[in-house]
């Protein structure tokens, strides 16, 4: 199948010093939403002897005794172990952030909270946001600024869960394409003590200006440990990393920073605070100057943030695209980034050989944070299968680095790239669009997925050129995706039927039934299989990448043991 359409800590080598960057901090208030160990206590030796004996002296006076051993003679209370048992964890609300608008750096100072300016005068972003429900009922949903302000109620109080056995249709509460000039915040309450389905995307876009092209971001679900792949400070190139606090419990950042040439230490990466219901912004070139590859790791105390980082590029005065990079999947020794798009090598070629137009090549990039180097083994399943990349599928990824793996030479197509090693290591991918030097491109990066599961909520923002891209590793997956529309309807499902070791792309139609398709729920059986949402534009070179957040948990519990 290739083409369906849906119905109507560890050592590093040594560090690169960078210079301290110029900090300052924003403050705010928020109204937001955050385990223990015990040991297992062991028999006493001596205890255990004690027992023993007193045992050996029963048995010689009789079988009688014996038995009224068991029940005379027990051990200290302190070696009685009692059984592990697992407390179920209430289910919290769902929170998802959406990067604010690109924005151009004004100046040339570097640090933090830098001062920002509007960058084009077509410049537009846009929300667009589903949350799930069953039996007529949706759970208590809502859109709103950082600082708590109300922009979209989705849904109120869902009241009382669903009977048993009452019908279980689904159904959706939807924002659709809803004009955002800030960092917006998607929340679901739990429902019955299960997480709500929800998920959230941001697009933006502009057709003049330094930073015009598109770029989209999923709804960053906060976290207090992510990876960051494929920033750069070279000259020309601006990152700068997002970081959000929206819960009510300050936060407390530090950061790590990997080049090609290492881990880097940069004074003032550490201890960042960032204050509930704020976002703060750092320009990595402050910490990390001139490094061509450099993947962030951002660690929080206290609450938890969302990242991101706004990436932009300026060939002299041409613009080379805009990107907002999200964290991918946690370091692993197995790496899987789907949604690859790659263009004619014969014109990628001949445009990166033109100076300053390296970082137009499509290529995989892999950090590896530990203190051994990761031996890499990297497979690209295109529409007809695997694919060999030119210059071989096995890399060397050096320890506690960044090591970039070019993708020229390989054919035009959607891909699906799989990496693995004995190693743990973290994987982003690169594309791009626009083949005429002197004319604006876009680039896009795609990081590591999660496998995907059962009624993944997956939004689509309208408007051009919208494609499901799925990936299957070893063998047969079955895909199901059911359109969401703008009126809070999820459509029948359709199927797709992928062998094992190719990618399939699906073109997601404008509209389903006479309503605006505005997203998805995708199910996925079988083997293991990947998924992203590839994004364009009608007639110019814009091109985004959306990454499949994780599908609700159930209801979870933790460990519990009594006992000294």
């Amino acid at each position: 199948m290739h083409e369906h359409t849906p119905p109507a800590d560890s050592g590093a080598p040594a560090p690169v010093q960078a210079p301290a960057p110029v900090q300052s901090e924003n403050d705010g208030n928020a109204k937001r939403t955050g385990r223990g160990s015990t040991r297992v206590p062991r028999v006493s030796g001596r205890a255990a002897a004690v027992a023993g004996a007193a045992a050996g002296v029963l048995i010689l006076a009789g079988g009688g005794a014996v038995v009224a051993a068991g029940s005379l003679v027990q051990g200290p209370a302190s070696s009685r172990v009692l059984p592990v048992v697992r407390a179920a964890v209430p289910a919290g609300a769902s929170v998802g952030v959406c990067p604010g608008p690109a924005r151009l750096l004004e100046g040339t100072g570097t640090g933090t909270d830098a001062q920002f300016r509007p960058e084009s005068a077509t410049a537009a972003t846009k929300v667009t946001a589903a949350v799930l429900g069953a039996g007529g009922v949706l759970p208590a949903s809502r859109l709103t600024r950082l600082d708590g302000t109300a922009v979209v109620e989705i849904a109120k109080d869902a009241g009382k869960p669903p009977a048993a056995g009452a019908p279980q249709e689904l159904l959706a509460g939807v924002v659709a394409d809803r004009a955002a000039d800030q960092v917006n915040v998607l929340s679901a309450n739990a429902v019955a003590n299960q997480n709500a389905s929800a998920a959230g995307a941001m697009k933006y876009t502009a057709t003049d200006g330094d930073l015009q092209g598109s770029a989209a971001a999923t709804c960053g679900q906060p976290s207090n440990d992510q990876w960051l792949g494929g920033a750069s400070t070279t000259v020309g190139r601006t990152s700068v990393l997002a970081l959000t606090n929206a819960s009510s419990t300050p936060a407390t950042v530090s950061l790590e920073l990997y080049g090609g040439a290492g881990q880097i230490q940069a004074p003032g990466s550490r201890g960042l605070l960032v204050a509930p219901g704020t976002t703060r912004s750092v320009v990595l070139a402050g910490l990390a100057p001139n490094v061509p590859q450099l993947s962030v790791r951002v660690r929080s105390a206290g609450g938890p943030v969302a990242a991101s980082i706004q990436q932009s590029v300026l060939r002299g005065l041409t613009p080379g695209g805009v990107d907002f990079i999200a964290p991918g999947a946690a370091p692993a020794v197995r790496q899987v980034v789907p949604g690859v798009d790659i263009q004619d090598p014969a014109g990628l070629a001949a445009l990166t050989s033109r100076n300053g137009y390296g970082d137009a090549a499509p290529a995989l990039q892999l950090t590896v944070p530990g203190a051994s180097d990761a031996v890499v083994e990297i497979k690209l399943y295109g529409r007809d299968g695997q694919t060999a990349l030119p210059a071989g599928g096995v890399v060397t990824a050096k320890a506690g680095s960044v090591t970039e793996v070019s993708l020229a030479g390989v054919p035009a197509g959607q891909y699906t790239i799989a990496a693995s090693s004995d190693v743990s290591f973290v994987a982003a991918a690169r594309m791009s669009r626009g083949l005429q030097a002197g004319q604006p491109s876009d680039v896009a990066w795609a990081g590591s997925a999660v496998r995907l599961g059962s009624q993944h909520v997956v939004p689509v923002p309208k408007g051009g050129l919208r494609q499901l891209v799925f990936g299957a590793l070893d063998t047969r997956a079955t895909i199901t995706y059911a359109p969401i529309t703008a009126d809070g309807k999820v459509r029948p499902a359709a199927t797709a039927d992928i062998a094992g070791g190719t990618t399939a792309t699906i073109t997601v139609p404008d509209q389903a039934d006479g309503a605006d398709v505005v997203g998805y729920v995708v199910s996925a059986s079988g083997d293991a299989a990947y998924g992203s949402v590839l994004l364009g534009q009608d007639g110019r070179n814009d091109v985004s990448t959306l990454a499949f957040l994780p599908a609700a948990a159930g209801q979870e519990t933790v460990p519990v043991t009594l006992g000294d």
